[in-house]
């Protein structure tokens, strides 16, 4: 059986770069970092813009994150003319409330536990922002999310595919949240030597020395190519494939030659019906870690042979930071969004080669993706030793 297109029809993004997708592409093409300090915070965001008064004293701020890059996608996508009982959504992170966690835990031990609000359980749940999404879109099919470290958004994106190929639902809004700069995350980062020791996000670059902590939010809004032909929406891309493995080998490293991340990314090709040699353009996990970057480019090589050499490869984290959880979805909105512009961002700061990186990392300025049908890989790598890709296509 043939199985029916699931296109791409909104994005919605609130990042380091600003509160929109449009924000988050112009910035990278600009190469301008939204990194500051040493941390990559949404500074631009302001809840009350979104939410009023007592819904943002209700919720946690990946959950306020979450609403605002939701609510622009499904603007994006032509609003909310749907059957709500025929419509999902899927949120990814990494941690949750954990804003809330740390605070609520304070409360408690200075004040005592009838001094805990009793909104704490309730802001702290990492479901708690694919709830609040629904509510506010009267969805009322699939709601649910999915917590697995820095593969979430992306597993969360997969998860919407599948749903739809299944005839599950025929619209899903599927993305990632996360919002973890708190003192508790910064300090436990550091003590695994995770994060960068002078605050700066240079992917594939010799001299990285660990990620950026960022926070944000990102969404697509999917669907079967006939729910958005009845419509009347307009597709920014097609999601053609999907695939996820797990390294098995620890808990926090990746497997260093990049095999099972590799079979992620040709099980996501096969899934789309294509081969290596057609992949245009590679959106990296690139997290500026020595390990990482390592693997993956050992990754890139094994799953794409000698055409690895030739494809033009990115990170946004050498602009917006790690956004953990959120990173995979907000990579997969850059990802769209280049294939519609036909123009790839660069990855910032790069320069110094490491002699075992020599792949085409799109130094110094942006790239152009050329004509013709355009295929993309948005790789997503994380603790846990999950591995998630998503094929992306634009003709």
């Amino acid at each position: 059986m043939t199985r029916q297109p699931v296109v791409v029809t909104g994005v919605g993004a609130v990042t380091p770069l600003g509160t929109t997708a449009r924000a988050l592409h112009d910035g990278w093409l600009q190469a301008r970092t939204g990194i500051v300090d040493g941390l990559a915070r949404c500074i631009e965001f302001d809840p009350a813009d979104i939410l009023t008064f007592k819904e943002t004293r209700r919720t946690d701020r990946f959950t306020q994150l979450a609403v605002a890059a939701a609510g622009e996608a499904m603007a994006h996508a032509g609003g909310d003319a749907f059957d709500g009982a025929r419509a999902g959504c899927i949120v990814g992170t990494g941690i949750g409330g954990l804003g809330t966690i740390e605070a609520s835990q304070a409360v408690f031990a200075e004040k005592g536990p009838e001094r805990v609000s009793p909104l704490a359980i309730p802001m702290m749940m990492s479901n708690a922002a694919p709830a609040a999404v629904a509510m506010r879109h009267g969805i009322r099919g699939p709601v649910f999310g999915v917590v697995s470290a820095c593969v979430a958004g992306a597993h969360a994106i997969g998860t919407a595919l599948q749903l739809l190929r299944a005839g599950a639902a025929d619209i899903v809004l599927a993305g990632g949240a996360e919002s973890a700069l708190t003192p508790l995350a910064q300090a436990g980062f550091g003590v695994l030597d995770a994060t960068s020791t002078v605050g700066v996000s240079r992917p594939f670059d010799a001299r990285r020395d660990g990620f950026v902590m960022g926070e944000g939010a990102g969404f697509l809004v999917l669907e079967t190519q006939e729910h958005a032909e009845r419509r009347g929406a307009e597709p920014l891309a097609v999601l053609s494939g999907y695939a996820a493995t797990n390294d098995a080998h620890h808990l926090t490293a990746p497997r260093e030659d990049g095999a099972v991340a590799a079979e992620a990314m040709r099980l996501a090709l096969a899934d789309a019906g294509r081969s290596p040699a057609d992949v245009s353009y590679l959106s990296a996990h690139g997290t500026s870690t020595p390990l990482n970057d390592a693997a993956e480019t050992q990754a890139v090589k094994r799953a794409l042979g000698e055409h690895a050499a030739t494809v033009p490869i990115s990170s946004a984290k050498s602009v917006i930071g790690h956004l953990l959880g959120a990173a995979g979805a907000v990579e997969a909105v850059a990802a769209v969004l280049a294939l519609d512009a036909r123009r790839a961002g660069p990855t910032v700061g790069w320069s110094v080669r490491d002699p075992d990186l020599d792949l085409d990392y799109i130094p110094d300025a942006p790239r152009s993706l050329g004509s013709g049908r355009l295929v993309a890989l948005s790789n997503s790598f994380g603790f846990g030793g999950h591995n998630a890709v998503l094929c992306l296509e634009r003709t």
